[in-house]
């Protein structure tokens, strides 16, 4: 009989390599799977509260404080991730925050009353503080700067597919089913990306201070504030009072927290992040530049079934080319960035959002079906060029000591400015729509369109900053 033997070192060690590249090229998935149920979560209730409302018996209007509810909870927590992360390591805290969002959608699915509803959807909005920031986190820590664009260029699509296809997956769910499974879905989602955690992702851990509890507080308040300021806004300008107020004790928090910053060690948010050049203009180019674009999500399902008459099934489909379009463009980003720098990608390519908005703004009820399905094509081409490279430009020139900062600054700056763009499109709309003007149904939406290509060619010049040769190390 043949001795068995045991295997050599060299075989353990090209077993242990095996073992750590299969890991390190299913990492992303782990990531891309948080955007997805993250993005999709905060997109497809909009259509399904009307049909939540009448099924437990409440106003439509009231069931707004879902929706307030769900943004509070993500101000208040959001700042935490990345000390969380440091502290215990990615891959425990990014598995707790997934099984926290998916028991909070299994609670959302089983809530029988609006109480229940808004506690259930704060246990669902304390996970997806966490699962985002603290994948994207693990990707910084694995991967080379080299490598970043492409791996982040890959996970970055499936967070504008879940954007895209949430309303209209929301209404379909909704009208052949219940409304219970725009939440039920989240649950085999969420516990695939856990069992690919436990799996692939490393459980990253860095030296941490003691934790900044003064500062999450005046921090996450001014969160909180602002994020009531953009909720007041996109009803209108009625509640003047209100919205003064708020933006009072914003400035308050914000003075506060300035104060306490400067004379911590070791902040929450590390306000001297912003002297990396790369992160204040990839920051700021991103919040002007969503200010423009942040609210078409919300606008073209509206026009299209208010101002055109479609159904929110059609209106739906023809937002499918431009997510088609978003996974079409990806596997060229790296050859267009390497070829073109980000600089001239990002000027260039903001200008083209904001010509596609103001065409946008010329659209009408018989415009042919072929020509605004190729709008959509190039709104997706040029959206998916954007994210991209705002993304990792904003990510490039951060080392192993101001990675966590720079990446929770990154997505406290995403989440607002998803705020921002919908308060403005909905204050810009209601505008052209008051009384003031006298127009036809679909003219305030032509008129909207083009005051957001403002805002989006607008910030082109804050990426006129960047030099040609910034973010040359991440192609």
């Amino acid at each position: 009989m043949e001795e068995l033997t045991s295997p050599t070192k060299t075989e353990k060690k090209l077993e242990k390599k095996k073992k750590e590249r299969i890991a390190t090229n299913l990492l992303p998935w782990v990531t891309a799977v948080a955007m997805f149920i993250q993005s999709l979560d905060g997109t497809i209730l909009n259509t399904s509260l009307p049909s939540i409302a009448r099924d437990m018996d409440y106003s439509p209007t009231a069931m707004h404080s879902v929706i307030v509810t769900y943004a509070l909870t993500l101000a208040l927590f959001i700042p935490l991730s990345g000390w969380l992360a440091d502290k215990f390591g990615t891959r425990t805290m990014f598995i707790i925050a997934v099984a926290l969002f998916v028991t909070g959608s299994l609670c959302c699915a089983l809530s029988v009353n609006l109480m229940t509803f808004n506690l259930s959807r704060i246990l669902q909005a304390i996970g997806a503080s966490m699962m985002v920031p603290i994948a994207r986190l693990a990707i910084l820590y694995q991967y080379p700067k080299s490598e970043l664009l492409k791996t982040m260029n890959f996970i970055t699509v499936f967070g504008l597919l879940g954007m895209v296809v949430g309303p209209s997956l929301g209404g379909f769910l909704s009208d052949n089913f219940s409304w219970h499974w725009i939440f039920l879905v989240n649950v085999p989602i969420g516990l695939l990306g856990i069992s690919l955690a436990k799996r692939v992702m490393p459980n990253f851990k860095k030296a941490v201070g003691r934790f900044d509890f003064r500062g999450l507080v005046y921090f996450s308040l001014a969160l909180i504030s602002i994020t009531i300021v953009l909720e007041l806004v996109s009803k209108g300008l009625t509640h003047w009072v209100a919205i003064l107020g708020a933006l009072l004790l914003f400035n308050l928090l914000a003075a506060f927290y300035y104060l306490h910053y400067k004379k911590t060690e070791k902040p929450i948010i590390d306000l001297r992040l912003l002297n990396i050049k790369t992160l204040k203009i990839g920051l700021t180019g991103s919040l002007i530049t969503r200010l423009g674009i942040g609210g078409l999500p919300l606008l073209l399902p509206l026009m299209l079934q208010t101002g055109f008459g479609y159904s929110a099934s059609v209106s739906g489909l023809l937002l499918l080319p431009s997510a088609l379009a978003n996974v079409a463009i990806k596997p060229f980003m790296v050859r267009i960035i390497k070829a073109l720098g980000y600089r001239t990608v990002l000027i260039s390519n903001t200008i083209l959002l904001g010509v596609v908005l103001i065409i946008l703004g010329f659209v009408e009820r018989d415009t042919p079906l072929g020509y605004y399905i190729l709008l959509m094509v190039f709104y997706g081409f040029f959206t998916s060029i954007q994210m991209s490279a705002m993304n990792t430009i904003t990510l490039v020139d951060l080392d192993e000591n101001t990675k966590s900062g720079g990446n929770t600054m990154l997505v406290i700056m995403q989440q607002l400015s998803v705020s921002f763009g919908v308060s403005v499109a909905s204050l810009i709309l209601s505008f052209f729509q008051s009384d003031a003007f006298e127009m036809n149904r679909t003219q305030p939406f032509h008129y909207t369109f083009i005051a957001l290509a403002a805002f989006t060619i607008l910030s082109s010049f804050t990426f006129r900053r960047l030099s040609k040769s910034d973010g040359n190390g991440f192609v």
